[in-house]
């Protein structure tokens, strides 16, 4: 560390921590609004609580990917926003330090984040994409396992229903149970037991046995062989201590291969099939589509820290947030625009390049003039007609809601003496 300027050290931790931030509090909110919703998905499925978690964290990768240009982009611009607000950005010009100079330590953070955001959408995000939709198709199939839903009638099968009074050991071990089971000979079978446990059969994986215990079986004969009293027939009623109920396991299709969607193809086999003559033209519109806009959205990572200080540095003598607030729309609108692209590419309406470079390039002349007008024109303001019209909006706010104080406050002293004389 003394090998490097204490001015990068101290811009190095200006970024950092509000960088982090971001990054926690977008991960965040991405992870609780689905968790919400997966959540309820397993729970409408009977699927055990853990999955969860397990297609949480395969969505952290797809998350991440929006995460970081956020948190890049904000953590650059909240250092630079503190430096400007405390005139020590203009100490640092004062004594010939540019503002090229001072994004030398923020650059080295986008480039490695920008590599580590081209692994993830790559490489890392198309293949917990297919996890993720495989664990939802099983969950779906019942290859994960269902849940019993105490005090509810679970149907195992066409010919079996279980109900359960109460559950132990996290679900392993089962209280009050009826059965109500149907044979191929049309018998039924209505088993009651004070507790049961589900066993793997080593015997028959297809197999599972659910042994009760200290019960009763009422066997309905259905017309078959029984005890006839008058004109009907009286069911069998056995006692038992232990009887082990053979439960046959659904069968489960094998999940699709990888590849259904463009998403879950790395870089490499977009390149193959997008620029292959053995496939037909709309998989290589589409395979071009996803790859340019893989591609476009890491290298806009590049321009975020002159985005960043265009917009970080308020009027003089203000300490105006709109700047927070434009950069948010601006790379949250930015990527919508590229989705919009990349869906218009993959039905050939246009040729991917044009739809996605093309506003890139918008875009980046954009960035350039903003950052240019704030970095060498004297004065200069990147937003400076937004700040102008938010400054007479906000002025207008406060003499609205001040006169609206003042009323209240001399109605409540108005009151207080009329209290008073009375």
């Amino acid at each position: 560390m003394k090998f490097i300027p204490a001015i990068d050290r101290y811009i190095f931790k200006l970024v950092l921590v509000p960088m982090i931030a971001v990054f926690v509090i977008a991960a965040s909110l991405l992870t609780l609004d689905k968790m919400l919703t997966l959540f309820e998905f397993v729970g409408t499925e009977g699927g055990p609580i853990g999955i969860v978690f397990k297609m949480l964290a395969n969505l952290m990768p797809e998350y991440a990917s929006l995460a970081i240009p956020l948190g890049v982009m904000l953590g650059i611009l909240l250092a630079f926003r503190k430096l400007a607000t405390t005139s020590e950005l203009d100490v640092m010009n004062a004594v010939g330090l540019s503002y090229a100079r001072l994004l030398r330590v923020p650059y080295i953070i986008t480039l490695v984040l920008a590599a580590l955001n081209l692994l993830i959408v790559g490489y890392l995000q198309p293949l917990s994409r297919y996890y993720y939709e495989e664990m939802e198709y099983e969950l779906r199939s019942g290859a994960l396992g269902a849940s019993i839903q105490v005090g509810e009638f679970t149907k195992l099968q066409d010919r079996i229903a279980l109900r359960v009074g109460s559950s132990e050991d996290g679900g392993r071990q089962l209280n009050e149970i009826f059965a109500r089971v149907t044979d191929d000979e049309g018998h039924v079978l209505s088993i009651s037991a004070s507790e049961g446990r589900f066993l793997a059969n080593k015997e028959n994986r297809d197999t599972i046995i659910l042994r009760l215990m200290d019960g009763t079986i009422v066997q309905d004969m259905g017309g078959h062989d029984g005890v006839h009293v008058g004109d009907s027939q009286t069911p069998r009623v056995l006692s038992f201590s232990r009887h082990d109920l053979p439960i046959d396991l659904p069968a489960i299709e094998n999940f699709r291969m990888r590849g259904d969607d463009d998403r879950e193809y790395l870089l490499p086999e977009l390149i193959d099939i997008g620029w292959s003559n053995d496939v037909s033209e709309a998989e290589r519109n589409a395979s071009q589509a996803s790859f340019n806009y893989r591609i476009v959205e890491v290298v806009m990572m590049l321009l975020l820290p002159l985005l960043a200080v265009a917009l970080a540095i308020p009027p003089k003598r203000s300490t105006s947030a709109l700047g927070v607030f434009v950069s948010i729309v601006m790379v949250v609108a930015y990527h919508k625009v590229n989705q919009y692209g990349e869906d218009i590419a993959t039905l050939g309406r246009v040729d991917p390049v044009v739809a996605l470079w093309g506003p890139f390039i918008v875009f980046a002349t954009l960035i350039l003039w903003m950052y240019w007008r704030v970095a060498y024109v004297p004065g200069g303001q990147a937003i400076g007609g937004l700040e102008t019209v938010y400054a007479k909006i906000t002025r207008r706010l406060a003499k609205i809601f001040g006169r609206q104080k003042r009323r209240a406050e001399i109605i409540e002293e108005e009151e207080l003496e009329a209290a008073g004389a009375a």
